[in-house]
């Protein structure tokens, strides 16, 4: 399949990095938490085949991509690749191209001011795609499930795209996407499943190596256990982001492309939500998912772009997955102790920090007693209030 994307790699999404600015894009914080830390670096779980249960040394550095723009990541990618499209550079990816004759071919910066750009998406990517159709004075045309988060489809209405309610289930939003595409002649911009989606989401992980790098050599938080024994150490070992369609993962993997840092995705396993997890060591890419946990951005399978990265050229070193007590738990946790609003999806690799037993062990083994720093991805904040008080009110989420 041709495309005029850049290549994916770390040198493109610094390009990528070079047209995201403000106003169109917020450089979000990394925050620290010795109360989190102090919890991931404690004994829990029953340990794995009937081993002591582990105790990694950890030093974590959160992401905090909930304080961005449209309450989430998801704004990276839909700014790049929308002005992507916009300069006649950038062509739709695999899904974009699907039953649109000559569409490789056709030039498309003066079809998109005409037609607008549409998606599907559970929530933060149609709130990103139109909020940045509306910086280009676009029309965004939105397929959510019907079952997405009120506040969701309110703020895309409020950002002024034209949203259509389909059923839940992936398919069904797929199908409602390809006749609202024959209807309009608006331009599929995937949430995940194209390069410059994974160029624009990448961006972030450039950033937060960054970031984190600059705190440990000025006023670092963790002292100078952080680096461990290595006095030049002085960057993260390890990032790990939530999983649903992979933009974000595989963007991020490239991020640390050529670097020492490792890169681990994380997933529900809720009626098999963790088709990334299965998928990456059966060696095969699983294309259907419906499930209905609690991590609603989640709930789509890795994207045949983002799968290239993440199997297909090994830049990630691991997939896991958590239950849904662990992932409302690791929430709590971070409205609690952090006093930040998170969803749900934002928190499964917390999660996967605090109770993956398997995750635990290998950060025991690979760090010894240096430990390590891990970045945690907070990708988003996109939630209500009543949503919030439920979940506080749930005894179960509690550690």
């Amino acid at each position: 399949m041709s495309t005029n994307s850049l290549p994916l790699t770390r040198h493109s999404i610094s390009a990528a990095r070079t047209t995201l600015h403000p106003p169109h894009i917020h450089l979000t914080p990394v925050l620290t938490s010795t109360t989190l830390s102090a919890l991931a670096s404690s004994p829990r779980g029953s340990g794995t085949a009937g081993e002591r249960p582990a105790q990694p040394t950890l030093r974590l550095w959160f992401k905090c991509e909930n304080l961005q723009r449209g309450g989430s990541f998801k704004i990276r990618g839909a700014v790049y690749a929308l002005g992507r499209l916009l300069e006649g550079e950038g062509r739709e990816g695999r899904e974009g191209i699907e039953g649109i004759e000559g569409a490789e071919e056709e030039r498309i910066d003066g079809w998109v001011r005409e037609k607008g750009v549409v998606t599907h998406s559970s929530g933060n990517h149609a709130q990103a795609l139109a909020l940045a159709a509306r910086d280009q004075n676009l029309t965004a045309h939105i397929i959510m499930p019907s079952i997405a988060t009120p506040q969701k489809i309110a703020a895309a209405k409020a950002y002024g795209a034209r949203v259509y309610l389909s059923g839940s289930t992936y398919p069904e939003r797929e199908a409602l996407t390809r006749q609202v595409i024959s209807a309009t002649g608006a331009r599929l911009i995937s949430s995940c499943d194209h390069p410059d989606i994974i160029l624009g989401q990448g961006t972030m992980g450039l950033e937060m190596q960054e970031q984190v790098s600059a705190l440990m050599s000025s006023l670092n938080p963790y002292g100078c256990e952080s680096g461990g024994n290595d006095p030049g150490k002085g960057g993260l070992d390890g990032i790990i982001t939530p999983c649903g369609g992979g933009g974000m993962l595989s963007g991020v993997a490239l991020s640390a492309e050529g670097t020492e840092v490792r890169v681990f995705g994380a997933e529900p396993s809720f009626q098999g939500a963790d088709d990334g997890k299965r998928g990456f060591y059966a060696g095969e890419r699983i294309e259907q998912v419906e499930t209905m946990t609690v991590a609603e951005g989640l709930r789509v399978p890795v994207g045949w772009w983002p799968w290239g990265v993440i199997h297909g050229r090994g830049l990630v070193s691991g997939m896991y997955s958590v239950g849904e007590e662990e992932i409302l738990a690791a929430t709590r946790l971070v409205w609690e102790r952090m006093k930040l609003v998170v969803e749900p999806s934002a928190c499964v690799g917390l999660a996967v920090v605090l109770f993956d037993d398997e995750f635990r062990a290998l950060v025991e083994r690979e760090a010894g007693e240096d430990g390590w720093d891990l970045g945690i991805v907070l990708s988003g904040g996109n939630v209500g209030g009543e949503a919030v008080a439920q979940m506080l009110s749930d005894e179960s989420a509690r550690l």
